[in-house]
């Protein structure tokens, strides 16, 4: 045991108990038995007092990397993830926190863009039944270049270039995509709802059609390309626009399993343009999925134009 080795001959302790200046104290002048006890004591005390915890160290990494600034453009540190990221799936959590610079550079720039581009427009979130873009613009007039199945079609001259130069790359891949509806006003999304509840009742109209006020068409920023149908995501056009379109700024709305988010049944041809950079955050970070995106954004998006150091930050151009 271990008093046993306090107690060998030669060792410091046994050392002190034979010097002088012990004899002298007051130990010596007890009995053998209470002598005893006394020096066992003093080697048990010993004994604990070599063994007694060192206090663990603080770790000042983590503590100094939960208060580093995480990006340039913003007042924030690694300690505000937890609360920024609260009720996000594990995986965009886990996608962020590997990559919180590069998160908060696509956030600097979504700030920079049109805020009606990112706005949340869903069953719960509904425009104004006056909202109409004031740059929409006719698309026969670009004929020459665009296949359109309707004469009535129009769209936001903010989102051209970008619509323009996603038509141009399918050609040269070979693909045609041809545009079946645009923007809608809010009567025209109010008579067509009316339609589908009279053709399919009202439960089935809700999973396929939207209420006036809650159509992203209203925006000027969506298309619905081709037979606008399921089978539609089997055709050449269908299968570019999955592997292609977030390239250009426009996102698949309503993805297959997703009904119980987004509230509408698989749409494989309807896309929406919300700019190159939010399109490439939604693919980085939310998995593809564009509703989950914007209720993040819309919920956040105060918070992150608070935090902003300098608006001249956001200045910049989307990453192509």
């Amino acid at each position: 045991m271990r008093y046993r080795t306090i107690l060998k001959k030669g060792s410091r302790f046994t050392q002190s108990l034979a010097s002088r200046r012990f004899w002298r104290s007051p130990l010596a002048n007890l009995g053998g038995r209470a002598r005893g006890a006394a020096i066992l004591g003093i080697a048990v005390m010993a004994l604990l007092g070599g063994c007694r915890a060192k206090p663990e160290p603080i770790d000042t990494a983590d503590t100094a990397a939960d208060l580093a600034p995480i990006h340039p453009a913003f007042d924030l540190t690694g300690a505000d993830l937890p609360s920024m990221l609260a009720g996000l799936p594990e995986e965009t959590v886990a996608a962020v926190s590997s990559r919180p610079q590069v998160f908060l550079d696509y956030v600097r720039r979504m700030l920079a863009e049109d805020p009606i581009l990112l706005v949340l427009v869903d069953k719960q979130h509904l425009l104004d039944d006056t909202y109409a873009p004031q740059d929409l613009q006719d698309l026969n007039q670009y004929r020459d270049h665009l296949v359109l199945n309707r004469d009535d079609l129009s769209l936001r001259a903010a989102i051209l270039p970008d619509f323009f130069a996603m038509v141009a790359a399918a050609r040269l891949d070979g693909v045609t995509l041809d545009i079946s509806s645009s923007y809608r006003s809010y009567a025209y999304q109010e008579n067509l709802f009316e339609y589908w509840v009279s053709e399919l009742g009202l439960a089935e109209a809700e999973r396929v059609s939207a209420r006036a006020g809650s159509s992203q068409h209203q925006l000027g920023t969506t298309i619905d390309f081709g037979s606008v149908t399921v089978e539609f995501a089997d055709t050449p056009g269908g299968r570019w626009l999955a592997e292609h379109a977030w390239r250009y700024g426009f996102s698949l709305s309503y993805p297959e399993g997703f009904e119980d988010l987004t509230g509408y049944s698989y749409e494989p041809w309807h896309f929406r343009y919300i700019s190159r950079t939010a399109a490439r955050m939604e693919r980085e970070f939310f998995g593809g999925v564009q509703q989950r995106m914007l209720e993040f954004w819309n919920r956040q998006e105060p918070f992150f134009r608070q935090r902003l150091r300098d608006s001249a930050h956001t200045d910049v151009v989307a990453p192509e």
